[in-house]
């Protein structure tokens, strides 16, 4: 068995935590455990035990974890299921571990300090 990743979720505004425990079971697998409170990421981690390497680099439509999350019933911005690809690349030694962000501010605080003006501000608003 490969080294534990363990990747911790803070998903936003539904508070449902999540956990999630990745780990090399197999030259091209890793082996997948989903903890949250949340009743879709639950019925998500059972639906994706393991996750291979054909598995991880599917086309999106075909891809194992995010089919599993549309069968779930997951909202389709939940960070959760892109977390799970990402915990189970590094599980996989396919990629190097690093937080991912999705960070909401006010456009003023966007590239103004470095002399940019704020996105969409030559557009007019219709």
């Amino acid at each position: 068995m490969g080294k534990l990743i363990w990747v911790v979720v803070d998903p936003g505004i539904c508070g449902f935590e999540c956990s999630i425990e990745a780990r090399r079971v197999g030259r091209w697998a890793a082996g997948l455990q989903v903890q949250s409170q949340c009743e879709h990421i639950q019925r998500f981690s059972d639906l994706i035990p393991v996750v291979t390497v054909r598995g991880l680099f599917a086309p999106m439509t075909r891809n194992p974890v995010l089919l599993a999350a549309e069968q779930a019933h997951c909202h389709a911005s939940c960070p959760v299921p892109v977390a799970v690809l990402k915990a189970a690349e590094v599980a996989l030694e396919m990629a190097l571990p690093r937080d991912v962000r999705i960070s909401f501010r006010p456009p003023a605080s966007v590239g103004v300090a470095q002399g940019q003006d704020p996105p969409g501000k030559d557009r007019a608003l219709k």
